[in-house]
Parts: structure tokens; sequence; C-alpha cells
């Protein structure tokens, strides 16, 4: 507000200060942002339903078939773009998510039936689920080091494992599926609680410590702190190069979680599980908020973003439509919640250069 504005407004109360328009659409902008995966969600589910009662007089909200099939569509991609929100909130990302999920598949389908010839049923299942867990942390180690010892940026490191953990789950696999002879482990993964998926369930308990490690936790302020200013998080006293070697193994570890939940789910291993889930595990995290410069992003707004390429895929699905549409539809979300972001940050540049 310049000196001509204050005299302006003592001369006559009525008079605005130029600044509150300014002060008021950076506001309404910030919020857009927060919320646009709510929006989108809020969205897409009224084109559904008024889609479905013209085209086939039915509903889509109504029925509870259509929600439990809409949150076992988004574990999946979920699961991955967890550890994803992890990796992208500290500046980095992480390519080989997919396949590490798809090797943990393979691995968890082998060593169930492997376990299951010598051992109770639901013991082998959960040494199967654990066991594909820690052998997906591997590659995660390996991406930790190569990037928090080497140096090496984050998306060659990733990239390269990327080959790596698919060429070894295809040959562990033998180049096909690994069928999971275990009728606990297929209850897993169709099963329900009162009305609600098993896979469901298992998520849920994870995403909520998961959103507590980042929300409550100085794992999560230490994560935030580098996206943000890594120079200032290294003179702060915070050791990068650890938090970032144990960042690149959950993101490993949430992509074990899913290919084992995967398995349950189809009652199989397959080498190529995640390959088209990488790509939707990034998107969840931009629709949710997050930015990829970094310093941003919550595991509530990915959330939101995993079920808006959820209720995207399902829905079309519903709709009879060819499922090609379905890229395009989250294409679209992509970019206007890039663009979002951008205004964001345009709105609050312009205000610190005032």
């Amino acid at each position: 507000m310049t000196i001509d504005n204050i005299e302006a407004r003592k001369a006559d109360p009525h008079v605005a200060p130029q600044a509150d328009h300014g002060d008021q659409a950076k506001t309404i902008v910030n919020r857009i942002a927060q919320l646009r995966a709510w929006l989108f969600l809020a969205a897409l589910i009224v084109i559904f339903e008024i889609w479905a009662r013209i085209d086939f007089g039915g509903t889509f909200v109504g029925s509870a078939f259509n929600w439990q099939s809409v949150a076992v569509f988004a574990v999946a991609p979920l699961l991955l773009a967890i550890g994803q929100t992890f990796v992208i909130i500290s500046g980095g990302i992480d390519l080989s998510t997919g396949f590490i999920m798809g090797f943990a598949a393979v691995i968890a389908a082998h060593v169930t039936n492997i376990a299951g010839l010598y051992m109770p049923l639901p013991v082998a299942m959960v040494l199967g689920i654990l066991v594909a867990m820690l052998a997906a942390a591997i590659p995660g180690l390996i991406n930790g080091l190569l990037i928090s010892r080497l140096k090496v940026p984050p998306f060659i490191g990733t990239l390269g494992m990327f080959g790596v953990a698919r060429g070894t789950a295809f040959l562990l696999a033998g180049g096909t599926t690994v069928p999971v002879k275990n009728s606990y482990f297929a209850e897993l993964g169709n099963g329900r609680f009162y009305g609600v998926p098993y896979l469901v369930i298992v998520t849920i308990v994870f995403v909520v410590i998961m959103h507590y490690l980042l929300s409550q936790t100085r794992f999560g302020q230490h994560n935030y702190a580098i996206g943000a200013n890594a120079q200032a998080a290294r003179r702060a006293g915070i050791d990068i190069r650890t938090h970032l070697l144990r960042l690149y193994i959950l993101s490993a570890v949430c992509a074990g979680l899913g290919g084992a939940l995967y398995a349950a789910r189809f009652t199989a291993g397959a080498a190529q599980a995640g390959e088209p889930l990488l790509l939707d595990s990034v998107a969840a995290v931009v629709i949710g908020g997050a930015s990829l410069f970094g310093g941003s992003g919550t595991i509530v707004g990915t959330i939101a973003g995993a079920l808006v390429i959820a209720v995207i895929q399902y829905g079309l699905v519903f709709m009879n439509v060819e499922p090609f549409w379905q890229f395009i539809a989250v294409g679209i979300v992509i970019i206007i919640s890039v663009l979002i972001d951008q205004a964001q940050r345009r709105f609050s540049g312009a205000k610190q250069d005032e």
C-alpha cells in the first residue's frame, strides 16, 4: 500500500486499499490449490452420477459395490504414491517403484508357496508378505546409496534400478506369472469384513502410519526441510545423506507392500504388476497438491489424488467406455493441477516481491 493510498483512505474511509484485491486473489488461488484434488474428485463424482442417470437410468454414487471397487482400484497406486510422496517432498523422484512392486509380487508368490509346504497357511501368508517387503528394501537401499553417497541424480539412479528390478522380476518369474496356492492369501486379496475389502483395511492402517510419520515426527519435519532448502537443512544439522538413504528404502517398502497385496488380489505374482502404476503414483502426488520442486505435499492430498485416478479408471469401466480414455482424462487432470500450482507460485512470488 502506497502513501497516496493511505492518505486517500484517511480522506474517504470507503476507499479500499489496492492490495486488498491482490490479497483476496492470492487467498482464493491458495485455497483452490490446497483443495484441488477434492474439487476434482467431487466434480468427477457429479459427472459420473449424471452420466449414469442419463445413459441407463442407474446410479454411480448410490451403489456400495461401486465404492468398494473404487477403493480396491485405489489400493496399488496409493501405496506406490505414499512412498513417492516422501520422495517428491524431499525434491527427488523414484522411477523404480513400479517394477520394485512387480519384483515384490513375484517374491511374495514364491515365498508363500514354498512356506506353505512346511508351515500353516496363515503363517506362510504373513511370511510371504514380510519377505516381499524386505526384498523390496534391497533395491531401495541401492537407490539410497547411489543418490546419497555417490551423488547420482535421483532421476538417473532410480531409472537404472527400474531396469534392474524389471529384469530380476522377470527372471524370478520365469517370464510368466507365479500362481499362489494359498487359500488364506486369496481371502486376503478378495475377502471382505462387513463389506469392506481386507485389502482396503490393510491399506488404511498402513496409510495412517505413514501420515503420522510424515506429519508428526522429526523424520517428516526433516523431509520438508530438505525439500524446501537442502543447504539450509544441512546447516541446521540435518544428516541429509542418512535421511535420503532411509527415504528411498521407505519408498521401496511401500512398493513392496503394494506388490504383496497385488499377488493376494490376483492370486499370482507378476513381474509387470506395477508397470502401468508408476505414472499413476506420480500423478496422484501431483494432483494431491505436492510440488515437483519439493518442500510441499501431504499424505491426505495423495489419498485424494489416488481416489481421483481410481474414480476415473473405474468410472469409465462402469460407463463401458474404452479404457484408453482414462489416460487422456488423467493427463488433463495432471495438466490442470500443474497450472494451478504454477499460479499459486506466481502469486506467492509476487507477494514476496512486494
